[in-house]
């Protein structure tokens, strides 16, 4: 957190408004659905991370590759003690659907019904667009609450890339594309960002593919 100041520092002198979120994963990996954690344990397990990080210079927590809607209740009750506003982020697989099988929107429902709303957005992140598109383009309500994009830039599933040698950078250009046509359904859009196969390549594509529904978007590093 003190690098990440001092990083900031410089962006600013450089004209660049940034701000700094403390990260945390979920206790198993983010591809195995982890149907034994329980709210309890959840809170128990990330409270030290998220009470080291309170008091820093992180202004927010974000939790990606959540795979499970107990462990994002803990993750928000415990930045809720902490005084911390928290972005929560699930994973899905090539359905839509988080490992397990609960729909996204399930997912979401549960936790903000659980917390009182207090997660500030929710994200999808470890995923291809065109795994979650149909979710997105349903348009419901809940919808509105999906504050964030960090997409995979490979289209294979979870168990292809844990078994894949060499890493899937993708249809650049594709993903972009695939991008243009999310991005106008996200009104309460914050963060757009990548994640496994992604480099600055993908990243300037979208950003020039998007331009216009991006320009809003306050940058974070």
């Amino acid at each position: 957190m003190a690098l990440c100041a001092e990083l900031a520092e410089e962006f600013t002198a450089a004209g660049v408004e940034s701000a700094i979120a403390g990260v945390l994963g979920p206790r198993r990996d983010a591809w195995q659905y982890d149907a034994g954690m329980t709210v309890a344990e959840a809170f128990d397990y990330h409270s030290p991370q998220v009470e080291a990080f309170a008091g820093t210079a992180a202004t927010s927590l974000h939790a990606y590759t959540l795979n499970n809607a107990p462990e994002a209740i803990g993750i928000a009750r415990s930045a809720q003690q902490a005084g911390l506003p928290v972005v929560l982020s699930f994973t899905v697989e090539t359905n839509g659907a988080l490992p397990g099988g609960k729909p996204l929107e399930v997912a979401v429902a549960e936790v903000d019904e659980a917390t009182g709303v207090y997660p500030a957005y929710y994200m999808i992140n470890c995923a291809h667009p065109r795994h979650f598109a149909r979710e997105l383009r349903s348009g419901a309500p809940w919808v509105r609450r999906i504050g964030g994009l960090r997409a995979n830039a490979s289209s294979k599933s979870h168990s292809e890339l844990d078994a894949s040698p060499d890493i899937d950078i993708g249809d650049i250009a594709g993903l972009a594309d695939d991008h243009a046509e999310l991005l106008p359904l996200l009104s309460n859009l914050h963060l757009i960002g990548g994640c496994c196969g992604t480099d600055h390549r993908h990243i300037a594509a979208i950003c020039t593919r998007c331009s216009a529904k991006l320009s809003g978007i306050k940058p974070f590093r």
